[in-house]
Formats: C-alpha cells, sequence, structure tokens
C-alpha cells in the first residue's frame, strides 16, 4: 500500500532537514501559518492552569465562609492540643480552669462585670472595639440595637410597633384571666 503524497512530501523533507545538520523541524499554526513555539505554548498553559487552580482555591474558601473555616482551624488546633494532654483531668488543671472562667453563662450575677472587665482590658491593650448606639431607641422583636451611625428616624412602616401592641395585650389579658380566676381563692 502506497502512501499518501503528503506524508512522501514530509518524509523527503525531514530526510532533507536531517541530512542539512541537527535543525529541528519547524511546526506551523494551520489557521494563521505562524511558526508554533511549543515550550512557550506549554508554559503558558502551565501560568493559566495555575491561575485558574489558585482562583478555584480562593472561591472554594469564600465559599465555605471565611469566618467558619477560621473556627474549624481554630477547633482543630484546640483538639489536637486537648488531645496531647493526659485523660485524668486534676483540680490544679490551669487550661480547665481558665476555660471555665471565660465561659458566659446566662443568669450568672457576676456577667455585667466580668464584660465590662474584658471590654476594659481590651481598651488597654488596644484592641480595636466595634461602636455601640448609646441612646432610646425603639424595641423590636429580636431586641436588636440599631448600628452605631443610625440618625434616630424610626423608617419603619409600623409593623414592630403593632407587634408589641399585640403582644402587651395578649400578655395582659392573660394575666387578668389568671387573676380573675383566682379572685376568691
Amino acid at each position: 500500500m502506497g502512501k499518501d503524497p503528503f506524508t512522501q512530501v514530509f518524509d523527503e523533507l525531514s530526510t532533507i532537514a536531517s541530512s542539512s545538520g541537527n535543525t529541528a523541524p519547524i511546526y506551523r499554526d494551520r489557521k494563521t501559518g505562524k511558526v508554533r513555539d511549543f515550550k512557550r505554548e506549554a508554559e503558558e498553559a502551565r501560568q493559566k492552569q495555575e491561575k485558574e487552580d489558585e482562583l478555584k482555591a480562593k472561591y472554594a474558601k469564600w465559599g465555605r465562609g471565611l469566618k467558619q473555616v477560621e473556627d474549624a482551624t481554630e477547633k482543630l488546633n484546640s483538639d489536637l492540643h486537648e488531645m496531647n494532654k493526659p485523660l485524668a483531668r486534676y483540680a490544679d488543671d490551669e487550661d480547665l480552669e481558665r476555660h471555665l472562667k471565660e465561659m458566659e453563662r446566662e443568669g450568672d450575677p457576676m456577667l455585667q462585670y466580668l464584660r465590662k472587665k474584658r471590654q476594659k482590658q481590651d481598651i488597654e491593650a488596644g484592641k480595636p472595639s466595634k461602636p455601640k448606639f448609646e441612646g432610646e431607641f425603639m424595641p423590636n422583636r429580636y431586641a436588636i440595637r440599631p448600628g452605631h451611625r443610625w440618625d434616630g428616624v424610626d423608617r419603619s412602616n409600623g409593623y414592630e410597633k403593632k407587634w408589641f401592641e399585640i403582644m402587651n395585650s395578649r400578655r395582659a389579658r392573660q394575666e387578668d384571666a389568671y387573676k380573675w380566676s383566682t379572685e376568691d381563692m
């Protein structure tokens, strides 16, 4: 079976090129006819792949949430620290004592004092603190304070006010019903 004419010409040219010295074959782009540099193309492809990988890693981290990733690594580090300790814990364990002291428990009579003390320590340490709105504001369902830049103007549609009125009237009605039912006792 004979070779097609293109292959024959290519073979002849390659033998001529190999006989003329150590010259490498020249490859050209089919569409434009420009000489192709495979090393440069491979380098560009590698750089492009590195940029894509970097972006994928960044968006994967952002997709999980920066705070969540930070919390997970912090938890992992603390777990590793705890795993290195002996299983039995004694009364003089400093880490356990410090951890128990730092916990905030609702209903703790010293909670406000401890929070103020921590705030004072943070200010002395130069730790930046978030400014809080200091002033009167209408209560809301979730007890959320307004931001420190709030100008004091209530721009709501009145839903919160109606909600509080309904809840207060319901509570008052239940209290009246209870008092009326226990009146003769």
